[in-house]
Order: C-alpha cells, then structure tokens, then sequence
C-alpha cells in the first residue's frame, strides 16, 4: 500500500506518543502501588516493553499480518528485515507500540505479587500466541486497507483496539489474578476490604496525563494516514476522556460524598477505552455518552471484583476490560452506518460485536487462564511459596 511522506510521518509521530504511554504506565503504577514494590513495577514496565518488542518483530507481527490462512493466522513475515520499505517498519513500529500496551496493562493488574520471570513468562505467552492470533482476526489487511481476518470479514469493528489491545490485556490480567490470588491482608476474613495505598497519588496523576497525551496518538494514528477522520477521531477522544473524568468525580460526590481521586484518574482512562473501538464512525455527541457510559462499565466491574475478592492492584480489569467491552459495543449502538460501511443493520452489527467479544473472552481469557495455570504448576508465579492471602508482609 503506497504512502506519501506526510503520512508515514504522522504515523511514527503517533507511535512517538503510543511510545509515551509506557512512561504514563510506570508513573501510574508506580504511584498506585507500594514504594517498596516500586523498582519491582519498574523493571517490568521496561523490560516487557523491550522484550515484547523483539518477540513481536521475530513472530508476532507475522502471525498478525503475514500471508493469512483463511483468516486465522499469519503464515510469513518471520524476523522480517525492515529496512527496504519504509512503510512496512513504520506500520512494524506502530504495531509493536501496541503490542507493549497490551502486555502493561497485566503489569499493573497483577502488581506486587509475581517473580520478574514469571512476569516474563506471561510476556512470552501473551506476545507470541494471544495477541497476534485475536489481532489476526480483527486487524489483518489493515496495511493494505483491507479486511481479511475473518471476525472482520463478519463486520466485526475494533478501530484502535478496545479488544484487541485493552480487552486482550484485561481478561489475561483477570485469568493471573484468579492464579496468584490477592495481595496479603486485601480481604481480611472478618472484615471489609482493605485498602492498600499507594506510594504517590501526584505521581499517579502524571500518569494519567501522559497516557491521555498518549492516546491521541493511539487514536488519531490508527487512520494509517493524516486525512480527514484525525480531526474527528482525536476530538472524540478528547471529549469522552473528559467525560470519563467527569463521570468519575460525580460518582465520588454522589457515592462517597467527596472527590474520589481514584475514580477520577481511572474514569479518564475509562472514557478513553471506551471511545478507541469507535472513535472514527459516532459523533461528539455520542463521544460524550460513550465516555460517561465507559466510567460506569468502570465502576461496576471494579464492585465485582470487590464482591468475588479479586485484587486488582491499580485496577486494570475495571479500566481496561470493563470500559473494552462497553466500547465495542457502542460501535453497533451508535456507529453511523455511512461511515460504518459493514452493510450491516443496526441490530445485525450489534450482534456481530457481541459475538467478537465472546471470541475474545475464550480466547484471551480461556486459553491464557489453561496456559497460565499450567505453568504455574511447574513455575510458580507468585513471589512467595503459598501465594494470595497466606503472603507474608515483607518483600
């Protein structure tokens, strides 16, 4: 597929600032977390990066683009040499920013409880088998500017991944954290949960900040070209943010009667899932009710959790998983069908978006929950032998 130089550009400029997000990763799980966990969130955050990279360009990216096998999987590409076509490293450069968001997300879920390499061992899983297979299904052709994967051949629409990057990362978190169980002392037998604070509220901010700087990038790139959808993709993204944050302090007030801080930096985030499945096909409108929707798919994931004693140490299941599935969803409820072009019915595309989320939840969360279970049972993740609760309180 032949690009101008303006556009290869804006794509790497938009991979610059998906590059960003890694830094909003470390600085929010860093503040979320405890301090003396702090080099532990650190080294992961790089590291998988890193790591993630070099297995997605030796075979991650060719099971997700490669020469397809009727839609299912990627057959060529392998350790593909990326310096004769400028187009193809920039697209590899994209794609490997994605696939790292992907793999820190599970970082920040299962924070505090497992070895550095059982961590790696979830990053060798996840890059080299979960995401690049679903991404297939969803994403293949896109380089070309066309739609051969065979949940996107049904109609299926993910534009910037709130499936195939936030629900993948989502549902193998919450498949680790089922595995490992929660942090010592989370959920004291005979008391309501407790809270574990994290070291720095001011630096979890900042995180926030960066990744909804970040997210532009993830969202306005995602056109592969600087053309006439940017302007309607990063404003929606900027206005159902807003509105996730603004959901967010609401819920605080009505809920707790004061501004939950917490509810704040995760409704941004929220907003901002919600709104990357579909930024490209509703109106500012809608962007605004899908952000406002996503905080609260947010929050009631997050009570569940609570209710079923599953930690999760900066809440990425509620954020990522939870706000993924509403904004796949809000694709059928409000895409435009002009821009939409499935040839679909309203209800018709609704459905095929439900069923591509069920396809992810076996997928992603079934075959990560057997693999990682397995394992486990010959290298155990967590940082302490009797993991969960039964942890002591010391590094």
């Amino acid at each position: 597929m032949e690009k101008n130089a303006f556009d290869i550009l804006w794509v790497l400029f938009a991979a610059a600032l998906v590059f960003l997000m890694q830094a909003g990763f470390l600085c929010l799980e860093t503040g979320l977390t405890r301090s003396k966990n702090n080099i532990n969130v650190a080294i992961k955050n790089l590291a998988d990066f890193a790591v993630s990279t070099l297995l997605f360009w030796l075979a991650g990216f060719a099971l997700m683009f490669g020469a397809t096998a009727n839609g299912w999987i990627g057959l060529d590409l392998f350790a593909l040499e990326l310096g004769s076509d400028l187009w193809t490293a920039t697209f590899f450069i994209f794609q490997a920013m994605f696939c790292g968001t992907a793999l820190t997300i599970i970082s920040g879920g299962i924070a505090e409880r497992v070895r550095f390499g059982g961590y790696m061992i979830v990053v060798v899983v996840v890059t080299l088998f979960i995401y690049p297979v679903f991404g297939h299904w969803v994403w293949h052709g896109l380089n070309d500017g066309q739609a051969t994967g065979w949940l996107a051949q049904l109609g299926y629409v993910d534009f910037a991944g709130s499936s195939v990057v936030h629900s993948v990362g989502g549902w193998v978190t919450l498949a680790m954290l089922l595995i490992i169980g929660p942090r010592y002392g989370r959920f004291p037998k005979t008391l309501r949960p407790k809270k574990i604070p994290g070291s720095s509220m001011p630096l979890a901010g900042l995180g926030v900040m960066l990744l909804f700087i970040g997210w532009l990038g993830f969202n306005g790139g995602s056109t592969l070209a600087f053309n006439d959808q940017v302007g309607r993709i990063i404003s929606n993204t900027l206005i159902a943010g807003s509105s996730g944050l603004t959901c967010g302090l609401l819920l605080g007030w009505l809920v707790y009667r004061r501004i939950g801080v917490g509810l704040a930096f995760n409704g941004v985030l929220a907003g901002a899932v919600a709104i990357t499945a579909n930024a490209h096909v509703v109106s500012s409108f809608s962007a605004f009710i899908i952000g406002l929707v996503g905080t609260l798919f947010m929050s009631v994931t997050d009570g569940l959790l609570l209710r079923w004693k599953i930690d999760d140490a900066v809440g990425a299941v509620p954020v990522h998983l939870g706000a993924g599935i509403w904004g796949v969803l809000a694709v059928g409820i409000f895409g435009q069908p002009e821009l939409l072009q499935t040839g679909l019915s309203r209800g018709e595309q609704i459905g095929v978006q439900a069923l591509g989320l069920v396809v992810c939840f076996v997928w992603a969360f079934g075959l990560s929950y057997l693999l990682l279970r397995l394992i486990n049972q010959f290298y155990t993740f967590p940082r302490f032998a009797g993991g969960g609760a039964d942890w002591p309180e010391r590094l």
